[in-house]
């Protein structure tokens, strides 16, 4: 019987699957320039590592995320080091602020043709574990974290969020201000620009050095 899926085993796994695959020559790829058929590729083929080895719920386009679980709550992210990023599902715009409301698992290769054996070799150059409460935007929540403990009143955070576009109706302003003043925001770490689906960049993730409270550094070979 197979054990059961946990985070701890999923960033195992993760760190596990980047090594095996930065050594692996894939013919599939050769010659692939859609970032988003290298993405889907690797994300499948994650999937199947993870299966083999264990038994979890796999996510569906209803539940919205790749691990929907109790427990686990994660998405898989595949991107290139070019231009880290992707986009993800707008669900309301608290998420900008207070987080996605689900943990990012975020694969970063580099990839390279060989081209007299045909095919591609994709290095991962970072992997990285992002729990929920650090998937909020880094500019905004440093922002608000700051007016907060500068005595800033609810009106001063309304004229904040209008300012930096944030898309929601006048209700939602004073819902969402009425959160920030009643404290517990955290610190993101992501950049989020606002678009009908979330656009999340993640360079500030592959260069953080810093050892941070709710993102693990599974793979990183860019800062060494």
């Amino acid at each position: 019987m197979k054990e059961k899926l946990t985070i701890p085993l999923l960033k195992k796994s993760a760190e596990e699957f980047c090594k095996a695959e930065s050594k692996f020559k894939n013919r599939e790829l050769y010659g692939i320039t859609d970032g988003k058929a290298v993405g889907t590729y690797i994300e499948h083929k994650f999937q199947r590592y993870l299966s083999e080895r264990y038994e979890y719920e796999m996510g569906s386009s209803a539940k919205g995320i790749d691990l929907p679980e109790d427990g686990i709550q994660s998405d898989i992210k595949v991107t290139s080091i070019r231009q880290p990023q992707s986009s993800c599902p707008f669900k309301d715009a608290q998420q900008k602020i207070f987080g996605l409301g689900y943990n990012l698992l975020i694969f970063v290769y580099k990839k390279t043709d060989i081209k007299h054996q045909q095919a591609a070799s994709l290095d991962f150059m970072s992997c990285t574990f992002l729990e929920k409460n650090r998937t909020a935007d880094y500019t905004t929540t440093f922002r608000l974290i700051e007016m907060v403990k500068d005595g800033a009143i609810k009106e001063d955070i309304i004229a904040y969020l209008v300012d930096r576009n944030i898309p929601v109706d006048e209700t939602g302003l004073n819902i969402i201000a009425s959160k920030i003043m009643a404290g517990g925001l955290e610190q993101g770490y992501l950049t989020i620009s606002n678009a009908l689906q979330w656009r999340l960049q993640y360079a500030r993730i592959v260069t953080l050095t810093d050892d941070i409270q709710g993102i693990s550094k599974l793979i990183d070979k860019v800062n060494k």
